[in-house]
């Protein structure tokens, strides 16, 4: 999920003057979702390898970001349902492995942002727009690296994108969470 905009909010404040490039940590990003299924309930599930880059200059209030998600790393805990997921009924993860977010303009409110920029998930792109609340940047207590991380939201449809299987008992409407930790490089 090259897209997972979420890196785009971090960009911003806290760090300094100058314009600085941040790679996504791979074990503290986490993309998740929530659907209705059936009406019954709301499955959860999540993306296990996410990657990535942002850039930020506070001085300007400027700020970019890159998302790649491996679209095979989903997980709902349940094999069968991921197997299904994974096949063209859903993400199609053989011919579209990657779901990627490139931000095209990021505006800091307060602590916070939004990110705007394209999704692509099974090569359909649509803009999207990310809500980030607070944006919190220092140096990490464990290895003394500069970190920058927040939570984005944003919510979704997946029939926008090709994924029309199951409409409308599975529901249509995704909301997604990214919980991202980037290091400056």
């Amino acid at each position: 999920m090259r897209k997972t905009v979420i890196l785009v909010s971090a960009l911003l404040l806290p760090m300094g003057s100058m314009a600085a490039s941040y790679t996504i940590d791979p074990t503290h990003t986490y993309p998740n979702f929530t659907i209705d299924h059936l009406g019954f309930s709301t499955l959860h599930g999540r993306f296990g390898k996410t990657t990535g880059k942002l850039e930020l200059d506070q001085a300007k209030g400027t700020g970019s970001v890159e998302i790649v998600i491996d679209a095979a790393s989903i997980d709902t805990g349940f094999k069968k349902r991921d197997d299904h997921l994974r096949s063209p009924d859903f993400f199609n993860a053989v011919e579209f492995p990657e779901i990627t977010f490139k931000s095209t303009k990021v505006t800091f409110q307060g602590k916070g942002a939004t990110v705007v920029g394209d999704l692509t998930i099974m090569g359909v792109t649509k803009s999207v727009s990310l809500a980030i609340a607070s944006i919190n940047c220092g140096v990490h207590p464990i290895n003394k690296k500069q970190v920058c991380g927040f939570d984005a939201t944003t919510q979704l449809k997946r029939s926008d994108f090709g994924m029309k299987f199951a409409l409308p008992a599975v529901g249509d409407i995704v909301n997604l969470a990214i919980e991202m930790e980037a290091t400056k490089d």
